[in-house]
């Protein structure tokens, strides 16, 4: 049975470490880049290098920056007296695009998670804590998913920072809109019941 070239073995073990990339897909993009005019190519990896070479942290919330603090730090039109603490780039983007927060935020840079071996330290909640001792934050919104790690960790820093004298929230969470009670497992109906509204 013929097998790939070194090189495009070594391409496709690469493309598989990627998150959500499995054997095949692998495999495939692998094939669809040897396929792909060669400047094409090159741009990307051109891309990618520039990326991994300019891309940092902000240094005071967490997000992405090509340095210095980022474009939501650097707005002064945002609410400096809220700040929603979010596990990941991806859960920040998320709040943003909804047009409907104008607070600032805080990226933990995950979730704590003793079976992965992430723990509280391997956070940004010392970061967090220091920015509420500046004072100034009235609330606290911890946007965290309602998974195992996401409640071990709003759990913890709701714990940590109940002395700082901001307000401690979460989103509610409940029924998406034009779900079906029917289809709704028992934890999302409590959730929806006990985060409900006067209307």
């Amino acid at each position: 049975m013929a097998g790939f070239p070194r090189v495009v073995t070594r391409l496709i073990d690469s493309l598989e470490r990627l998150p959500g990339i499995g054997p095949k897909s692998a495999q495939r993009l692998a094939l669809w880049l040897l396929r792909e005019p060669p400047e094409r190519v090159m741009a990307l990896a051109e891309t990618l290098g520039e990326a991994v070479e300019q891309v940092g942290v902000c240094p005071r919330c967490g997000y992405f920056t090509e340095g210095g603090a980022c474009l939501l730090c650097d707005d002064t039109r945002r609410d400096e007296s809220v700040l929603c603490v979010v596990a990941d780039a991806r859960d920040l983007l998320a709040i943003e695009n909804t047009e409907g927060f104008r607070g600032r935020y805080h990226v933990l840079g995950g979730l704590i998670s003793p079976a992965d071996g992430v723990q509280a330290d391997d956070l940004t909640i010392s970061g967090l804590q220091a920015r509420l001792a500046e004072g100034g934050v009235s609330e606290v919104i911890l946007a965290l998913n309602p998974t195992p790690e996401g409640d071990l960790t709003s759990g913890y820093l709701a714990r940590l920072l109940r002395s700082s004298g901001a307000r401690l929230t979460r989103p509610a969470m409940g029924l998406p809109v034009g779900g079906d009670l029917n289809y709704a497992d028992r934890t999302t109906l409590e959730r929806a019941l006990a985060g409900r509204q006067e209307i």
